[in-house]
Parts: C-alpha cells; sequence; structure tokens
C-alpha cells in the first residue's frame, strides 16, 4: 500500500507540475502575443499615414522619408483596397495563383477577409470621406508561431508527463513481480518439508489405523496443500497449457469448497452437457475460480446465500461466471478491485484478485472483470477465454 500511496503522489505531482507549466506558458504567451499584436497595430497605423502621404503627394513634396516608412515593412502582410474594393496596393503575401488575374483574385480575397476580420485602418483621402482607402493587414509570421508556440510546448509537455507515469508504472510492476516471485517460490519452498513430513505420517497412520474414517480426508488436505505449494512454485514461469475440461475443473472447485463452507451456503452450478475443452493450466486456474468463490463466501458474512458457477461458450468464446449473493462491491471500488494491495477486508492482503487478474491474462490471455455487481444485492465476476 506504501508502494501504491507513493506511486500515486508521484503521478498527482507530475500532473499539477505539468498544469503549473502549462498555464504559466501560456500566460505568458498570451502577454507575448498582445504586445507584439499591440505593436504591429501601431506599425500599421504609421503605415497607413504614410500611405496617406503618398496619395496625397504633388511635385514639391520630399517622399524620402514616406517611402523609407513604407518600406520596412518585411513582415506584415497588408493590402491596401480603395472605396470601389480594388486592390492598389500589397506587401508580404504568399500568393497562390497561376497567372495575372488569379494573383489578382486571391490578393483581394485575403484584403476582404482582414477587412472582414476587423483589422482594417481606413484613411479618408477627402474631406468629405468619399474617396478614402481601406489598409487592411494581417498578424505577421512570428506573431502567429508566437500564438501557436505554448501549444505545441504543452504537447511536450503532456508527452513527457505520459512517458514519466509509464516508466513509473513499468518500474513499479517489475518490482512488483519480483516481490510476488521471490514470495511465491519461497513459499512453496517452505511448505515442501512439512508436507513431505505429513504425507509420510499418514501413510504410517493408515497402516495401524486402516479402517479409521478421517485419515481419507485428511490424505485430501495434504494433497490440497501439495497442489497448493505446486500452484505457489509456478507463480513467475509460463506453464505449458495442455487440453482439459473446464466443466471438471468447475466441479473439483464445488467439491471443494462445499466440504469446506458453512452449510447456510449453497454452492450451484449450471454446465453444459459436453465438456468445454481448452489449453489451460488446470491447477492455476481452479486457483483462480476458488479465489473468487473465497471471496464470495467472505462477502456473504456467515448469512444465507448461493454460490453459482456458471459456464458458457459461443463459436470463438468460453465464458466462465461467479455470482454471488452476497453485499456487493461499491462503485467507487470497482474499478480498484484488481489493483495489488487494495482490499475492503479488515485483514488480507489486497494480492488474490491481482493474482487472479495476472493468472487469467498472462497466463490464459483472457480477460476478467466484474460484470455486474449491486450493494446488498451480489456480485457476478466474469472470465473471458479464447477458443484455439
Amino acid at each position: 500500500m506504501q508502494w501504491t500511496d507513493r506511486t500515486r503522489q508521484v503521478k498527482i505531482f507530475l500532473v499539477i507540475a505539468a498544469i503549473i507549466i502549462a498555464v504559466a506558458s501560456l500566460l505568458v504567451s498570451h502577454s507575448l502575443t498582445h504586445d507584439l499584436s499591440v505593436q504591429e497595430k501601431s506599425k500599421m497605423q504609421v503605415w497607413a499615414e504614410a500611405m496617406k502621404s503618398l496619395s496625397a503627394a504633388d511635385e514639391n513634396t520630399d517622399l524620402s522619408l514616406v517611402l523609407k516608412v513604407l518600406d520596412e515593412n518585411h513582415t506584415i502582410p497588408v493590402v491596401v483596397l480603395d472605396n470601389d474594393g480594388k486592390v492598389t496596393e500589397f506587401r508580404n503575401l504568399v500568393i497562390k495563383a497561376r497567372n495575372a488575374q488569379d494573383s489578382l483574385n486571391y490578393v483581394t480575397s485575403q484584403g476582404l477577409q482582414m477587412k472582414v476580420a476587423g483589422q482594417v485602418i481606413r484613411i479618408a483621402l477627402s474631406k468629405n470621406h468619399n474617396d478614402y482607402i481601406d489598409v487592411c493587414y494581417d498578424d505577421s509570421l512570428m506573431l502567429k508561431r508566437i500564438a501557436i508556440y505554448p501549444y505545441v510546448q504543452l504537447g511536450v509537455v503532456m508527452l513527457f508527463v505520459i512517458v514519466a507515469i509509464f516508466a513509473l508504472l513499468t518500474s513499479k510492476r517489475a518490482e512488483q513481480n519480483k516481490v510476488w516471485v521471490g514470495l511465491s517460490k519461497e513459499t512453496a519452498h517452505q511448505l515442501g518439508t512439512p508436507i513431505s513430513s505429513l504425507m509420510a505420517w499418514i501413510t504410517i497412520l493408515k497402516e495401524s489405523y486402516p479402517d479409521d474414517e478421517l485419515l481419507p480426508e485428511m490424505d485430501k488436505d495434504v494433497k490440497r496443500l501439495k497442489l497448493i505449494a505446486d500452484r505457489f512454485s509456478k507463480i513467475g514461469s509460463i506453464p505449458e497449457p495442455v487440453p482439459a475440461s473446464l466443466n471438471d475443473v468447475l466441479r473439483h472447485v464445488v467439491d471443494y469448497m462445499d466440504r469446506r463452507t458453512s452449510k447456510k451456503i449453497e454452492m450451484r452450478t449450471e454446465l453444459p452437457t459436453d465438456d468445454i475443452i481448452i489449453n489451460m493450466n488446470s491447477s492455476l486456474f481452479e486457483w483462480v475460480i476458488e479465489n473468487l468463490c473465497k471471496n464470495a463466501v467472505d462477502a456473504m458474512g456467515g448469512k444465507l446465500g448461493c454460490i453459482t458457477l456458471r459456464l458458457e461458450e459461443t463459436e470463438n468464446r468460453v465464458y466462465v461466471e461467479v455470482s454471488d449473493t452476497g453485499k456487493g462491491i461499491k462503485k467507487k471500488d470497482i474499478r480498484n478491485i484488481f489493483r495489488p494491495g487494495f482490499t475492503t477486508k479488515d485483514r488480507g492482503w489486497g494480492l488474490g484478485l491481482s493474482l487472479a487478474k495476472r493468472i487469467v491474462e498472462e497466463y490464459h490471455h483472457g480477460k476478467i472483470y466484474v460484470k455486474s455487481s449491486e450493494v446488498g444485492k451480489g456480485t457476478t465476476f466474469r472470465i473471458e477465454l479464447r477458443k484455439e
């Protein structure tokens, strides 16, 4: 749980840092864009006045300063339209046309678009304002780049955060896998010696008390311990799947659970008449079903209830469902139940469903999820397996 909490804190920190960087970048970019826009508008007003001076010039006017102002505009796209909407001058436009007429039409359309967008300065050439020119302008390439830059930066920051979180989760999963594998193999090793000893003692007891009715049950439990140890020893390796009957697996689970649970809990099966044979590791898959059944028993809290194991098949898939009439799962907990360390029990490591998910998905290439759950009525888990 401590690892999980620390990982969640790091993820939250990375997301918050990304948001702060993005917001700061947007604010700075907006401020720069606004300042540059004001500066460009001021330049265009000076440029428009120069155009007015040029239009009103006579043979005695010194045009050197006017022409210098007009020629210094190398960045801002500008189109000058007369009062009839005809182009009289344009600068800094990349023209996409094949001939002179197409060029004129293109420049005219660009000028009208600037005018409609409100980027226009009207200069009256006469006192009655009947004769005028419209100086239409657009943002410079630099201004457009500055406006787009923060969004590009935001994308880079988000990509960095995603990569960092992915690396963090991968590292976490690798560390958890090492812990699980080590713990499982050590558990199998530690169980080996007492199980062998118990098997020897049962053999001696059978010779001394051949008619004792309890010895067969003790023998079953010891064999069960041996099976559990075998399961633990296989964690971390990829067991070879072999054809096996899902019907038999579910029957074994029901037989085992029925003998070891309260009589208040009824075990039911809904199995097809014909055996469903698929490639699987029977020992590990049986453990998955047992784990779901034990969780169902815990969910009923010693009250009357029913656990139903259902097996169905389609042309390409096989479905195994484990339903109970227990207390159900809260909606906010459903997405976390397969997360290592998460548990709603007072006692528990929160690893059972996580290991079950790993066995189903990694070893059997299937899928396990909560099909339905309602608080106070029960839960149904579904396992989907592909038929090969």
